[in-house]
């Protein structure tokens, strides 16, 4: 067994204590699943980072918690997996490596569909190599060896599965749809991919003629530049204005085009003049009218945002530069009579930024009305997904409850190519796992999936599925927890739960641990335009990951949005210095202690008892608090105990026998000492690994790492309420002292005479068993204690639960002032007892309280009178 020779810098060092340190729990692999039957299996896949670039704040809170759930779980004996992996992120990576080829002058085309992925195969190594290093940095405890990629074979093989069992299904179908089209980067969007924005427009008012020469119908648009397809204008059926000029027609301006008058309940009679153009290749709900109607559906504009051929003398023409043209000419036709301004929601792409076009197109589609349904019937069941906090539930229901058919296509060449293939004789449809047999007779779809859908599929493609007895699979699956932001519940989680359900018949998790955003501290969203954002790689190169892990996982609570305050961040590197002292000189005293040594069996002084008994409560706090995910309270719990139970408190009075000439005494605090910062170690591991690695590894302990260390479990034998009682009279005694010191400016250096008057003699023996550590942390040129004993008139005095404390500082004391001071600590007392006393008298209160409830408010009832009669008492002394 190794001896704990002292290693540890005299300086707390982020830099130097995690230099190498990854790297040496990666080689011990700690980190990897075991696949041991005698533990229960614990699983977390990571939500996986897009290869497109760096990982943001957002990121590293994510991972945080999940290393530290990981960690915890590891230590308490289960078999983790936690699966690392990325994400393809189709668009995303596809624009990147566009714009990057931009800058060389060239673009996708020159370099053809194969040249081009394998470009994008090149940036995907390169910045997945940055990520594997950003994770390093972090610290997490992820299992290499299992490591997956979205566009990876085994991967690719589910994607193909799911997909053309769902075509079988009938819940995959072709068809022309209204989709959001973006024209940057020519492909589709699905709903939740586009951003809205209020965005200050007009509203184009104009005259459609009748046909007959009867006179005219008003209508009003926002896009007059999609008037060239209309097919019809539609009025309600009921309006009293409009219903005698159905069937009839109008002449559309500018093409000459014969359009009719259609009746329809879909229009609103309140909104405008109550007549609208539809057109039926350019909105979504004219594209409805138009199914019912029967209506022609004519497409005006290009992929790229230009006008087409059906568009007339305005072909080729960008749809913008389209719309400022056909005004000017309605104008001058006398047919546009009225612009106004009109500020509307416009949706953009969320990744190229460029204005949505609701597009006519033929995509792909997942039926969900009965994917939807399963998986909302499975919140009625006992093995839900149990969301954290609850309320988002509510969020994903009612989105499942509404949600549209999902358009899975996209016109990219960096994804999954949909297997399907087209006869070039027949256009005969073949959807299957492999191509044709005649495969020279066939044409692949050119377009591919939706980033999400496989990324749906995450939780168990990853586990080798749709090989069943995949081993992994077989055992890892269902995972455990999902930690994720609640901006994805729509995009992700929500697919994930009905792929799930559908491909495996389990849920995909038991728990969705929701968090919210990072922002900066002024409560703003971090953005590039703002300037705002924070690289965690540049925290942790300032302050050390430990301070950057700590202040993610204990700054907020679940799904509530984190502020991000450098000082903050600060505050947490100055309690891992203190905590990095505090073993420093645990260990300078502990004169080459090894494992065996460590014996707790001796007889203990009360500050010994009162820490082992402290740790108990904090083992309990954490673990409990932990497994309700409420790790900001799990934070404050174990800063408590250490900064002020273990340092501040324990540490001080450790000195006393440890520099004190009781060999038996010394063995036994140092015993108390090594095992306490143990047990401390290894309860904020899962926080802060790098520092509690390198003090673990100084201290005398059994076992390899801190990462297979046994997690503590309270200890029956250590808890104490008579030590914790005792301590706090102790500790309240040593305040009590040093704040009277303070009032009267008398420094702790300065010698005075101290008066203890007790309450009985229970507590006399207490203070007599502890006068040692009053001694020492009160200095008094002289300790008078006792039940009975004169009080000098010139003294200051404090009350506190069962002993007066009496200082005679004569000279040093303003008579007048301590009796202002003490009239106000009665009038604070006084109002103490009349609050608990008319909790007391209030009968609804007696009637409904527990028994206990009383019984503690009783005792308040008694000890406020005590501390009250004591300061009557004094003053009335002082007053003479």
């Amino acid at each position: 067994m190794e001896t704990n020779d002292i290693q540890m810098p005299t300086k707390y060092d982020p830099a130097s204590i995690e230099q190498g340190r990854y790297d040496w729990w990666v080689k011990g692999k700690f980190f990897e699943a075991k696949d041991d039957q005698e533990k229960q299996p614990y699983t977390v896949v990571i939500p996986p980072p897009n290869v497109t670039g760096k990982l943001h704040l957002g990121h590293a809170w994510d991972t945080t918690l999940q290393d530290i759930m990981t960690r915890m779980k590891r230590m308490q004996g289960y078999d983790v997996l936690w699966l690392p992996g990325m994400d393809h992120a189709g668009i995303a990576t596809q624009a990147k490596v566009e714009a990057k080829l931009r800058e060389e002058g060239k673009n996708r085309y020159d370099l053809g569909r194969e040249k081009f992925v394998e470009e994008t195969w090149s940036w995907k190594e390169e910045y997945a190599g940055h990520i594997r290093q950003q994770w390093a940095k972090l610290g997490l405890g992820l299992d290499y060896s299992r490591e997956r990629f979205t566009l990876d074979a085994g991967l690719s093989d589910a994607v193909k599965e799911v997909f053309v069992t769902l075509y079988n299904k009938g819940l995959i179908y072709r068809g022309e749809y209204i989709i959001n089209w973006d024209p940057s980067t020519k492909t589709a969007l699905s709903d939740i991919e586009v951003i809205y924005k209020d965005v200050q427009g007009a509203f184009y008012h104009m005259n459609y003629p009748l046909a007959d020469g009867s006179g005219h119908i008003e209508i009003a648009t926002t896009r007059p530049e999609t008037m060239l397809g209309d097919t019809a204008v539609a009025v309600h059926p009921e309006d009293d204005r409009y219903k005698h000029l159905i069937g009839k027609t109008v002449t559309l301006p500018i093409t000459g085009r014969e359009i009719p008058i259609v009746g329809d309940d879909y229009v609103d009679m309140e909104f405008g003049s109550g007549a609208v153009k539809i057109t039926p290749a350019h909105d979504p709900n004219d594209f409805e009218i138009g199914n019912r109607h029967n209506l022609e559906r004519i497409l005006v504009m290009n992929e790229d945002g230009t006008m087409n051929d059906r568009a007339g003398k305005y072909k080729g023409m960008d749809r913008f530069e389209c719309r400022k043209q056909i005004v000017k000419d309605l104008q001058e036709l006398g047919v546009l009579f009225k612009i106004e301004d009109h500020l509307h929601s416009v949706g953009h792409s969320e990744r190229s930024g460029a204005v949505v076009e609701p597009y006519l197109s033929t995509q792909w589609f997942v039926k969900m009305a009965p994917l939807a349904q399963e998986a909302i019937e499975l919140q009625q069941k006992e093995d839900k997904v149990n969301f954290v906090p609850g309320r988002f539930e509510n969020t994903y229901l009612r989105w499942m409850e509404n949600i549209r058919d999902w358009c899975i296509s996209r016109q990219l060449w960096w994804g999954h190519r949909i297997p399907a293939w087209y006869h070039n004789e027949t256009g005969e449809v073949y959807v299957g796992l492999e191509a044709p047999s005649d495969a020279e007779k066939w044409t692949q779809d050119k377009d591919v999936l939706d980033t999400w859908f496989s990324s749906a599929l995450w939780p168990f493609s990853t586990m080798g599925w749709p090989d069943k007895e995949a081993a992994d699979f077989k055992r890892y699956f269902p995972t455990d927890v999902l930690v994720t932001g609640y901006d994805i519940i729509f995009f992700w989680v929500s697919r994930m739960i009905f792929q799930s359900l559908e491909f495996t018949g389990e849920r995909p998790f038991k728990d969705v641990l929701i968090h919210g955003l990072v922002r900066d501290s002024q409560g703003r969203k971090m953005s590039k335009s703002l300037g705002n954002g924070v690289d965690p790689m540049e925290v942790i190169d300032q302050y050390g990951a430990d301070s950057l892990r700590y202040f993610l996982s204990t700054g907020s609570s679940p799904g509530q949005d984190l502020r991000y305050i450098p000082e903050k961040v600060e505050a947490t590197w100055n309690f891992a210095n203190k905590i990095w002292n505090a073993s420093r000189f645990a260990l300078m005293n502990m004169n080459g202690m090894t494992f065996e040594e460590i014996d707790l069996s001796g007889e203990k002084s009360v500050a010994d008892k009162w820490i082992l008994n402290q740790l108990n409560e904090t083992i309990e706090t954490v673990t409990r608090l932990s497994d309700r995910y409420e790790f900001g309270e799990v934070g404050r719990a174990l800063y408590n105990f250490i900064w002020d139970d273990l340092c501040d408190w324990y540490i001080e009075m450790a000195k006393l026998p440890l520099y004190g000439d009781d060999e038996a005494s010394k063995k036994t605090t140092r015993s108390v000492l090594a095992h306490v910062l143990d047990q401390t170690m290894r309860l904020l591991h899962p926080f802060m690994p790098f520092i509690t690695e390198e003090i673990w590894q100084n201290l005398p302990h059994s076992g390899e790492s801190i990462t297979i260390a046994k997690w503590p479990e309270a200890n029956p034998e250590f808890t104490d309420e008579q030590a914790a009682s005792e301590m706090k009279m102790l500790m309240e005694t040593i305040r009590a002292v040093r704040n009277i010191r303070a009032e009267v400016n008398t420094p702790m250096s300065k010698k005075i005479k101290m008066l203890v008057k007790a309450k009985d003699e229970t507590i006399l023996a207490s203070l007599e068993r502890n006068r040692g550590y009053i001694e020492r942390f009160c200095n008094p040129e002289e300790l008078e204690m006792g039940t009975e004993m004169d009080t000098p008139d010139k003294a200051m005095t404090a009350v506190i639960t069962g002993l007066e404390i009496i200082l005679p500082l004569e000279g040093l004391i303003n008579i007048d002032e301590e009796i202002a001071r003490l009239e106000k600590e009665w009038e604070k007392l006084n109002k103490e007892v009349e609050r608990v006393q008319k909790k007391l008298g209030n009968e609804g209160f007696m009637k409904k309280a527990p028994e206990n409830v009383i019984a503690e408010e009783r005792a308040k009832e008694q000890d406020y009178m005590e501390k009250r009669n004591a300061v009557e008492a004094r003053r009335k002394e002082l007053r003479g």
